[in-house]
Formats: structure tokens, C-alpha cells, sequence
């Protein structure tokens, strides 16, 4: 499954980058070592491509936590762009390694919250899907996925400042 939807796994990569300036990664990179993750556990089988993205989300963003991590043990996390969250937008302000890690914690903070809210961040955040494709992957109604989007939204705003 991984090949067939390599492309679409590229371009989740590539959003996430992009809100970075001189990225020591690019979306390749973040792909393939994004598949060696996966593929180091042999039995994960997914159902449905959609069941496959909801587990890419995830892995991405631990990929890129990670990633921070890193930057910031070798000192190198400056100059990031920032990308600012206003109401009607699905991305949030994260300007530095420190912020990426910030927002990592704040994410941690909502699955004791409120799990399904933050599992709904994570596909609509870093898997880039839909709230109609988030109903479809969670078994759930549109509204109520709107209705948890619209709460870990205020929950993430009131966190991160």
C-alpha cells in the first residue's frame, strides 16, 4: 500500500515541511524515512487506505517531533517561517524547533483531554485530510467531527497562546 500511495504520502510530507524555512529534510527524505518506520513493523495491515493515512498521521508526526528534537540538540533550529492560525485556518503558528516541541506537548495535553479531539487534529493537521474524510476514517458523523475540531482548535489556542 505504501507505493501506491506514495505520492499522496509526499505531498502530506511536503505540507509539513513547508511551514519550515531551509529544511534539513526534504519531502523524500521525510517519505522514506517515514516507510522505514513503518515497515519495521511487519504487522501492521490496514483495512482501508484511510485507516493507512490515520496511521501515516500519526508516524509523520512523531517523525517530525523527533526531527526537533534533534535540531534542537544540535543547535540548529532557527529561522523558521512562521505560519499564523486565524479562525478559519487548519495550521497554527509553530516558528522554531522549540515551538514544534511545544506544540507536540500541547497535543499530548488534549489526548488526556480529549482523545478523539486530538486524533482529529493530528489527521486534519498532519495527514492533511478533510473533516469529511476524518468522519469517514473515525466512523463518525460530519458535525461531530466539526464540533471536536472546533473545540481542540480553541483548546490548542488557549494552550499555545
Amino acid at each position: 500500500m505504501f507505493v501506491a500511495v506514495y505520492g499522496r504520502l509526499k505531498a502530506m510530507a511536503g505540507r509539513q515541511l513547508s511551514r519550515g524555512a531551509r529544511n534539513t529534510l526534504d519531502t523524500t527524505a521525510v517519505v522514506h524515512e517515514l516507510y522505514l518506520r513503518m515497515s519495521a513493523n511487519r504487522e501492521l495491515r490496514f483495512e482501508q487506505p484511510m485507516q493507512f493515512f490515520a496511521y501515516a498521521a500519526r508516524a509523520l508526526r512523531h517523525l517530525l517531533a523527533d526531527r526537533a528534537r534533534g535540531r534542537l540538540s544540535q543547535r540548529a533550529g532557527g529561522d523558521w517561517a512562521r505560519v499564523t492560525m486565524n479562525d478559519d485556518s487548519d495550521q497554527f503558528a509553530i516558528e522554531s524547533a522549540e515551538e514544534a516541541l511545544g506544540f507536540e506537548e500541547v497535543l499530548l495535553r488534549l489526548e488526556q483531554t480529549d482523545a478523539r479531539a486530538a486524533r482529529i487534529v493530528e489527521l486534519i493537521f498532519f495527514a492533511g485530510l478533510t473533516q469529511e474524510q476524518v468522519a469517514e476514517v473515525l466512523g463518525l458523523n460530519r458535525r461531530t467531527i466539526g464540533r471536536d475540531w472546533r473545540f481542540a482548535r480553541a483548546f490548542l489556542k488557549a494552550e499555545l497562546g
